[in-house]
């Protein structure tokens, strides 16, 4: 049996085990949503290049598309209470937060060799010889938006376009958004279809979900870190005051800390405190997604991010995978985040992990 075979199946003994834990109300099998469930409405605002997120009438989260970010992304997110959980630099900066990565923006699903392009580290901070090299990923229409007594649902299409102007892949994204009193939940459903020409996702360390956590939710450190992208450009993430930084990664296979980073897992969380409120920052896999479990980009400076296509870095050259997608052909990644007031327990992550993965990809 192989490596994929045997995950596989210790994924169904998990989805067994933790089904009968599901909250009153919720199903295994068609992802209904949680008792206690808020209306969710949905707001689009062409104009202003966003669309409005509330839950139980209270703002969420937004899908903004701003010329100097170089994705759209969910920017900021919120916790039930309000609380921000995001970085708010560069857009919406707050005292006392590390400004390293601008390209690190609320939450965004891109890659750092698309082709050999670079999608990941673009930002308008780059030099423009630099820039001229990178991918971007353009918000091109709304395809749906609608809100509901129990779950809202917003559907994008975005290109991702070379340097020089050609799109190479188009992406179609549907989100799904629900929360009850003490819970706010994304489920992000991406499919990605290449165009008029083969597309490789190189083996690289930077994809492919990722989320900039707020500074309260860092891992505490007093190193002063540098890190290097594909292109060997370095970033300095400098050693800073910790006070109030309380944040801990746990993995579903009990790494904790700095130990989850190139490890694989079905799910991470990220638990600490801003101010006297508790929060759990948390993203959940999917089986169907390639490279299943995903390996973990979960830096204690405050990037979290699940990237399956970074093998070759994360095991030490022991597996590589370059995802590859033949013209016209589609490949998709679904993923679940999830915000949730106190610190969450592993068999709390396990019912989230059995209520998202028990749906049939196919039908999703």
């Amino acid at each position: 049996m192989d490596r994929r075979a045997v995950l596989l199946a210790m994924t169904a003994l998990a989805m067994s085990a933790g089904a009968h834990d599901l909250a009153p109300g919720a199903s295994a099998s068609t992802g209904a949503p949680y008792a206690g469930a808020q209306a969710v409405t949905i707001t689009p605002n062409e104009s202003a290049r966003r669309v409005d997120v509330a839950i139980g009438g209270r703002p969420f989260t937004s899908y903004v598309w701003p010329e100097r970010v170089k994705k759209p992304v969910l920017d900021p997110i919120r916790a039930a209470s309000g609380t921000i959980v995001t970085r708010g630099w560069p857009l919406n900066p707050r005292p006392g937060e590390r400004v390293d990565h601008p390209h690190h923006v609320g939450l965004w699903l891109n890659h750092e060799s698309v082709n050999g392009v670079d999608f990941w580290n673009n930002s308008d901070a780059m030099k423009p010889a630099d820039a001229a090299k990178m991918g971007t990923i353009f918000h091109k229409r709304i395809v749906g938006a609608k809100g509901g007594a129990d779950r809202g649902e917003l559907q994008t299409e975005m290109d991702w376009v070379m340097p020089g102007g050609k799109t190479i892949l188009r992406e179609r994204t549907q989100f799904a958004f629900s929360g009850d009193s003490t819970t706010r939940r994304i489920d992000r459903i991406t499919t990605l279809t290449a165009l008029d020409e083969r597309v490789v996702f190189g083996d690289a360390k930077d994809g492919m979900l990722g989320m900039r956590v707020a500074r309260q939710l860092e891992q505490p450190s007093n190193e002063k870190l540098v890190f290097t992208d594909i292109a060997g450009r370095a970033t300095t993430v400098a050693k800073m005051d910790n006070a109030g930084v309380t944040g801990e990664y746990t993995s579903s296979e009990g790494k904790k800390g700095d130990a989850v980073w190139a490890t694989r897992g079905r799910w991470v969380m990220l638990a600490g405190t801003i101010g006297d409120e508790a929060l759990t920052v948390a993203m959940v896999d999917h089986p169907s997604n390639p490279g299943y479990p995903t390996y973990w980009h979960a830096r204690g400076y405050g990037l979290f991010a699940a990237n399956p296509l970074g093998q070759n870095v994360f095991s030490n050259g022991r597996e590589t995978l370059n995802l590859t997608v033949e013209p016209r052909a589609s490949v998709t990644f679904r993923h679940r985040i999830v915000v949730l007031e106190g610190k969450a327990t592993a068999d709390r992550m396990e019912r989230e992990f059995t209520s998202f993965s028990a749906t049939p990809a196919s039908s999703r």
